[in-house]
């Protein structure tokens, strides 16, 4: 005969939420940090080519320094570089590029879908059930992230920055059950090392191609690169991929949606923009969508 226990904590996943949740603080001063550098007259091309340069040359001297030099194989080296850099480029490119049609709130609202997609994904896959918790967490996380940026506006050719937006989070929404396919028994630096690389290649021959790539910048567009470089690249690939290890796609996409939360408090330190009400609420949903996915009921004999 069993009876419910008390509610518990896995500490594997506590774990994996950690390091997603200091992945995503990373990823969270993107937008604030390009916008610093943009501001200091540096082109957005230039801005991303020079983060994942840095990026790529940094993780392959932690690789070196960590001694893991285990030769991966020519074809999932080029799966990383190709899936994993490509991929994620190509994801960056499309969501960028929808701001000419959309503004910056539509766009978190469409593409912050992308754990809808993530789950879709695993269940047609057969990889995770969607059980009624991760089910709540999923509308707790979503609403939170409506909440905050508030309804679409349309009109004009907005439908083109729709596309933009949702074929962004469609691919997002595919990349992270193909990375966790791909990790294999690899170590997470040497998977990210690859996929940076990849990654800059695709930047440098786009700065290369419109002309705008250029090393002449100011300090405080070289200060805003590096933080890119370290903090929103280096750092949140590898706890990402650490989460993704230990939570799962589904989870790890869910628990990411406290990145629009943590972007609204930097814009307030960094940027001094107002901390409204709305952006408290959405922010509160979220972390429930997160305590939701941590706290489970166990039986014991």
């Amino acid at each position: 005969m069993t009876a419910p226990s008390p509610t518990v904590f896995d500490r594997h996943a506590r774990a994996g939420v950690g390091f997603t949740l200091l992945a995503a603080s990373g990823f969270a001063a993107v937008s604030i940090l390009t916008s610093v550098a943009m501001q200091a007259g540096v082109t957005l091309n230039t801005v991303l080519t020079w983060r994942y340069v840095l990026s790529a040359v940094a993780l392959v001297v932690w690789v070196g320094v960590q001694g893991q030099t285990r030769r991966m194989p020519t074809r999932d080296a080029l799966l990383w570089m190709g899936v994993g850099g490509g991929g994620q480029a190509l994801m960056v490119y499309l969501a960028l590029s929808a701001l000419a049609y959309i503004s910056a709130g539509t766009l978190a609202f469409l593409f912050y879908t992308y754990p809808v997609w993530v789950t879709l994904v695993q269940a047609i896959r057969g990889a995770e059930r969607l059980d009624a918790r991760r089910a709540g967490a999923l509308a707790l996380s979503f609403g939170g992230t409506a909440i905050m940026v508030g309804a679409p506006d349309m009109g004009g050719d907005a439908w083109r920055g729709v596309a933009l937006a949702l074929s962004a989070a469609v691919l997002y929404g595919l990349l992270i059950p193909a990375m966790q396919w791909m990790q294999k028994d690899w170590p997470v630096l040497v998977t990210s090392a690859w996929s940076k690389i990849g990654a800059a290649v695709c930047f440098l021959l786009a700065s290369v191609g419109d002309q705008s790539f250029t090393y002449a910048m100011s300090g405080v567009a070289w200060g805003a690169v590096i933080a890119l470089t370290v903090w929103s690249t280096v750092l949140p690939s590898v706890f990402f991929l650490m989460g993704l290890l230990r939570l799962g796609p589904v989870r790890t996409a869910i628990v990411s949606t406290v990145e629009p939360f943590l972007t609204a408090l930097l814009g307030v330190f960094v940027l001094s923009q107002p901390l409204t009400a709305r952006t408290l609420a959405g922010g509160a949903a979220i972390v429930a969508a997160v305590i939701v996915l941590q706290v489970k009921r166990t039986r014991v004999a």
